[in-house]
């Protein structure tokens, strides 16, 4: 049987004492300030031959172009359009972002296109969800795959020949208001990743820095913080805001497994408790012996117990892999690695000691 190899990360993905803090900036956005979606219908010109061979929607779509034109066409007239391609349109249209700036357009095949190689894409509107026009592309694509064939019907092909991009190829024409203008005295802070923790100490580092009842938690994600109305200094008072630092709350205990890779990524909280597992001739043992600490006599110290675990991995050979004075999840998962176990059996091994309740964190398999 061919043995895996299983490749162990530790990643701490957040220390229940922090060594540094982090600024307001990396871990919440401001309300109202996102980008919006931008979609469109065009049509890709210029191929060599690998256009749409048989959508009868770019026939259409060329006809109306010519027609606007101004070249007319005789009824019944059949177009050639293998070497043009009807492309569906994408776009990101970021935050104060001003009429005459240009963004990136993702443009992607919808037809029976094979390859839109050397394809110019002629202007084209892009809308949003309200169904406005917010930007014109055009432009040359840039397309990372290829693709080649022979007349025995042999071919490879290359990443993906059918989608590719335009750098700057769409002119923005009209901007979207959001609502950091609105002249309210206030802005709302929201966290990336909701935690009440990280919530109330984000408010306490602001009322500690800016006044007491400047800010104030609403939920685990949203921090509701006083602001100037005039528009300039709320500029300058943001400014200052979200480079405050403070300490975030740590992550829950969470692991992550892609057992396609033999990936294991294992969050600093991680317990386990005492178990044994049996997994076809796989055996893993965790004990959980208390011993007491004793101090002497007169000597002004208290008696404590002291946790020892044991952690024993076995397979049909008996060979077997002791770890004392504590046990981690780390040490679990390597002890059967080095027993040789697969992706899936490792998978397999941490859902039943989540089940048997030793394992008291969130599995995650991707």
């Amino acid at each position: 049987m061919i043995r895996f190899i299983l490749f162990l990360v530790f990643i701490l993905l957040e220390i229940s004492n922090p060594l540094y803090a982090e600024r307001i900036k990396d871990i919440a956005a401001v309300a109202g300030i996102r980008s919006n979606q931008l979609v469109g219908y065009g049509l890709v010109v210029g191929l060599d031959g690998s256009g749409d061979s048989s959508a009868s929607f770019t026939d259409d779509s060329m006809r109306n172009m010519l027609e606007e034109l101004g070249i007319s066409l005789p009824p019944g007239a059949k177009l050639p359009i293998s070497n043009v391609a009807a492309v569906s349109l994408s776009a990101s249209l970021p935050p104060f972002a001003k009429a005459g700036q240009k963004i990136d357009v993702n443009v992607s095949s919808i037809g029976n296109s094979k390859n839109l190689r050397g394809g110019t894409l002629l202007m084209a509107p892009l809308k949003g969800a309200d169904g406005q026009i917010y930007a014109m592309a055009q432009g040359n694509l840039i397309v990372i795959g290829m693709n080649a064939s022979t007349a025995d019907g042999s071919s490879v092909t290359v990443n993906i020949p059918t989608g590719g991009r335009i750098p700057n190829g769409a002119t923005v024409e009209r901007e979207v208001a959001n609502s950091f203008a609105d002249g309210s005295g206030y802005i709302t802070l929201n966290l990336y990743r909701a935690d009440f923790t990280t919530a109330h100490r984000l408010a306490e580092s602001i009322n500690d820095t800016m006044g007491l009842g400047t800010a104030e938690a609403i939920d685990a994600t949203s921090v509701k913080v006083h602001a100037p109305k005039k528009l300039s200094q709320k500029v300058s008072y943001l400014s200052m805001l979200e480079n405050l630092t403070f300490f975030p709350g740590t992550a829950p205990a969470r692991i992550v497994v892609n057992p396609r890779t033999g990936t294991v990524i294992i969050g600093q909280n991680v317990v386990v408790q005492p178990a044994v597992v049996s997994h076809g001739t796989l055996i893993v043992t965790i004990t959980y012996d208390p011993e007491i600490s004793q101090p002497a006599a007169f000597a002004g110290g208290r008696t404590t117990v002291v946790p020892t675990f044991d952690i024993d991995a076995q397979i049909d050979n008996k060979k077997a892999f002791v770890f004392n004075l504590g046990v981690t999840l780390g040490e679990v998962v390597r002890a059967i690695n080095n027993i040789g176990a697969t992706p899936a059996e490792l998978v397999a091994i941490l859902e039943a000691l989540k089940a048997a309740g030793s394992l008291n964190a969130e599995l995650i398999i991707i």
